[in-house]
């Protein structure tokens, strides 16, 4: 009996393993690491630069016209 449902129990296993192998290619390509800059005259990591501050959205200046609006219009 212990037999049959060790049997029963890995023949489950290898075929989710074998699904899951199956769907696991092509992923998301991982972003590149630059190398990191060294100083010429002290041999250490440079500082990276400070990013700018993200400029604030500008507001909408033309207003869109609804259908009411251009149904008025004809």
């Amino acid at each position: 009996m212990a037999g049959l449902m060790n049997e029963l129990v890995s023949g489950v296993v290898d075929s989710v393993l074998k699904e899951i192998l199956k769907k696991a290619g092509g992923g998301i390509a991982t972003k590149r690491q630059r190398r990191q800059a060294r100083s010429a005259t002290t041999g250490r990591f440079k500082k990276a630069p400070a990013k700018r501050a993200a400029k604030p959205a500008k507001k909408q200046v033309s207003r869109r016209r609804t259908a009411a609006a251009r149904s008025k219009a004809r």
